[in-house]
């Protein structure tokens, strides 16, 4: 008989209310796998919208699923081949994205190399914060835009999941970081480094924010891509992280001589070391807002569909 564990199943796509907890199979590595015991697992919008039936929903295969990509656990077993980790090691990742990861749950297996060892500084709560927000950032702003010193850095949601990363890794790089967010939240992104804070609901930020290099738009409709184009230098570059851009604003920007790019995030070893060097430096710490258990999944999806929190969402697991 296979071992069972708990896990976040939903039988059907819909609302936060068909989440609901389960006894399922717990997986077994394979050669290059190890197998984690979650201790904590963050929720990201894309949770919520592959649980609705958006997002990465074509690629979970029919329900029941169970969900969830970013994990910071403990391994407990490591499969044939693997030489980097071991039984007991402490470590963080965002496994297999957008394959599913089924990272609600109290173990999952992957790729050895879909992790890496956890920041000593953090919490498992915050670490489990930090993969799929924290590569989004990295990939985005280092390897996509190459932010370089002295550059100006438009930041949308700026005290959101990712946003409160970018801001941080944008201000490591260097750069001049200006960051959208409403009023209450400007102290929180000064503290994080934010050099201009612009609050979206009193001004219109293509009226006062101008020469950009890079804008990390993470809204993601038309309108706000085409109205994030005003802000840009000539050459400057636009990333559509969530929406996956609109073909119509591509074409405005080319007609305009700016850039503009789709993004999605990948499983990266070497992006989550990069991730933990800064943290280790003292130059990125993950806003953990609300720690939740399992339980109380479809709380957590709820406050993530808000809109509205400050910083990240996680699942406490153990």
């Amino acid at each position: 008989m296979n071992a069972r564990m708990r896990a976040v199943v939903q039988d059907d796509f819909g609302g936060p209310e068909v989440l609901r907890t389960a006894e399922v199979d717990r997986p077994s590595p394979i050669p290059t796998e190890v197998l984690v015991r979650v201790h904590a697992a963050g929720v990201n919008p894309v949770d919520a919208k592959t649980r609705a039936g958006k997002g990465m929903a074509g690629l979970q295969g029919d329900p029941p699923l169970v969900l969830g990509w970013d994990v910071s656990g403990v391994v407990e077993e490591a499969g044939f081949g693997v030489t980097t980790l071991k039984p007991g090691d402490e470590v963080f990742g965002m496994p297999w994205f957008p394959r599913p990861a089924r990272a609600f749950a109290e173990y999952v297996t992957a790729p050895s190399r879909h992790f890496a060892r956890k920041p000593a500084g953090l919490t498992h709560a915050e670490a489990a914060a930090l993969p799929l927000a924290g590569l989004t950032a990295w990939q985005v702003l280092v390897d996509t835009a190459g932010v370089t010193a002295g550059q100006r850095v438009l930041i949308h949601a700026a005290a959101g999941g990712v946003g409160h990363l970018a801001v941080q890794i944008a201000k490591a790089r260097g750069a001049h970081v200006i960051g959208t967010a409403r009023a209450a939240k400007h102290d929180f992104l000064r503290s994080l480094g934010a050099d201009e804070t612009v609050d979206y609901t009193a001004v219109a930020f293509e009226e006062v924010v101008r020469e950009v290099d890079v804008v990390m738009d993470n809204i993601g409709d038309a309108d706000h891509l085409r109205r994030s184009l005003r802000t840009l230098r000539p050459g400057g570059l636009l990333v559509a992280v969530p929406s996956g851009g609109d073909p119509t604003v591509a074409e405005e920007a080319r007609e305009r001589g700016l850039r503009m790019t789709s993004f999605l995030v990948e499983p990266d070893q070497r992006g989550l070391l990069e991730l933990t060097a800064l943290v280790e430096s003292g130059r990125l710490r993950p806003e953990v807002e609300s720690v939740l258990p399992l339980a109380d999944a479809a709380r957590a999806h709820q406050l993530v569909e808000s809109g509205r929190t400050q910083g990240k969402v996680v699942l406490g697991v153990v």
